[in-house]
């Protein structure tokens, strides 16, 4: 599965790449300083802030600022010109900022120097965005881009064949991605900063690595709509064959995909157990906020998890219990032997996978804290005939002078799973999650004893692991 997704991965980085080298020709229109109409301030900023974005993505940008009705003409001329001479693979894009209006279901883009006192004339003054479309269609061209930040207001409003508000939804040629920085229809905010909106959060979005065109629009959306308290909703309609990408991205690396990998198998979860497994494997993941807020929902959900028949819900606890007290891969072993589908299946068989590596590994990495405390106490004599009611004389501080019959009544103290939220086990009885009974614990210690002095009375536990060597003495004294 690893080697699909890596396989995947450099394919996509790879599409992304051969797009990067093939033409991009880009032609950028920001009209803002209208003679006979009210002005905008925002679309030469606007286009320029465009053409500075796509000449960084290798885009041949031509920019045309106030431009007039015959320089606009001869603009998307010699566009069209561009492409075709680009060949198939070339990609084209479109950028306009200023008035436009539609009359009869056509848009028109406005010069500056566009005058207009009857409806009839619009044709005669504007320039048809169609215009633009009919070239990238001469051109044959795999992937084009129309992209209007126009609509911000109707400057002929007074006309009454021109009361529509908005551009019209056009249809494009076969590869063609259309933006529109607000709906069919709507008006756009001029904005009141130096950028509109939708070219601000547009060239915000570009540049990110590895986004397709279609997600890179739908983050716009989001942006915008945040933007403007819901005012303006951009909208696009594709008719895209392939894939398209501003920027190219990065391939994972081996780690970085497994990560991947394990999160998409994670984040659909309802159980807690690998949610956690996946915070502990992965402490510093980029996922881990959400690991988190996954799992608060999670355990909001099941305060009250159901439980299997007492007997095997019993058995399963006590095994486990075992199996994580001793940290034995056999204990382990055992539990899935005995409980193939258990509730705590997936648990052990992780863990059964982290002690394998650990076998393999030559030097083991510093021990915690916890850990030296236990090494330590490991070297000193086992205590002489300690009870069940006797008080601690060694060990961690928070177990000194507290029996074992104490202690299974009170809160653990450190967390029975690294990652486990403090609710589900601070200020909780031992008892609640362990079948922490004389025998049971007695079945512990033995197998503590049985260990001598390796690791496995090191390995940690909530109560630490002074904890474990006083079970191990009491128990060698035959659990009195």
């Amino acid at each position: 599965m690893a080697l699909m997704i890596a396989v995947v991965l450099c394919a996509v980085a790879g599409i992304a790449a051969a797009q990067q080298d093939a033409p991009r020709i880009a032609l950028i229109v920001g009209n803002g300083g209208y003679s006979s109409v009210a002005p905008l301030d925002n679309p030469v900023p606007d286009a320029e802030l465009m053409a500075k974005t796509l000449e960084a993505r290798g885009f041949q940008v031509t920019m045309l600022s106030d431009a007039s009705q015959v320089t606009m003409n001869r603009a998307i001329a010699q566009f069209g010109r561009d492409l075709r001479k680009g060949g198939k693979e070339a990609t084209g894009l479109f950028y306009y900022a200023g008035h436009a209006v539609q009359s009869f279901g056509s848009n028109f883009l406005l010069p500056t120097d566009a005058s207009l006192g009857n409806a009839a004339d619009l044709s005669l003054v504007g320039v048809p965005a169609q215009a633009v479309l009919r070239q990238m269609f001469s051109a044959k061209n795999k992937t084009n881009i129309v992209i209007l930040d126009a609509c911000r207001n109707n400057p002929f409003d007074a006309i009454p064949e021109l009361n529509d508000n908005g551009l019209a939804e056009m249809k494009s040629p076969t590869g063609t991605f259309l933006s529109y920085s607000t709906a069919p229809g709507a008006v756009a905010l001029d904005g009141t900063g130096d950028n509109s909106p939708f070219t601000r959060a547009l060239a915000d979005q570009i540049p990110v690595a590895g986004v397709p065109i279609e997600q890179v629009f739908k983050n716009v959306r989001v942006e915008v709509i945040a933007q403007t308290d819901g005012q303006q909703t951009p909208w696009d309609s594709s008719s895209l064959t392939g894939d398209f990408f501003f920027t190219a991205g990065v391939p994972l690396s081996e780690e970085e995909q497994a990560e991947e990998q394990l999160w998409a198998s994670v984040k659909d979860s309802t159980d807690p157990v690998p949610v956690v497994l996946f915070m502990r494997g992965y402490p510093n993941s980029k996922y881990i906020e959400e690991a988190r807020a996954l799992l608060d929902r999670i355990v909001d959900a099941e305060r009250t998890p159901a439980q299997e028949p007492a007997d095997t819900s019993a058995e399963q606890q006590r095994l486990i219990g075992v199996a994580q007290s001793s940290g034995s891969a056999a204990d382990y072993e055992a539990y899935l032997t005995a409980f193939p589908e258990g509730i705590y299946a997936e648990f052990a068989a992780f863990e059964l996978k982290i002690l394998a590596e650990k076998a393999k590994r030559d030097n083991a990495e510093p021990a915690a804290e916890e850990t030296v405390v236990a090494s330590r106490a490991a070297a000193a004599p086992m205590g002489p005939e300690l009870t069940f009611a006797m008080p601690f004389t060694s060990g961690d501080p928070a177990i000194m002078e507290k029996s074992i019959e104490e202690l299974v009544t009170l809160s653990p103290v450190f967390a029975p799973i690294e990652g486990l939220p403090e609710e589900l086990w601070k200020e909780q009885s031992c008892s609640n999650c362990h079948q922490w009974t004389k025998e049971a614990l007695c079945t512990q210690g033995t197998t503590y004893v049985n260990a001598g002095n390796d690791t496995a009375v090191s390995k940690k536990h909530p109560y630490g692991g002074g904890f474990k060597l006083n079970l191990r003495a009491w128990a060698s004294g035959g659990c009195k």
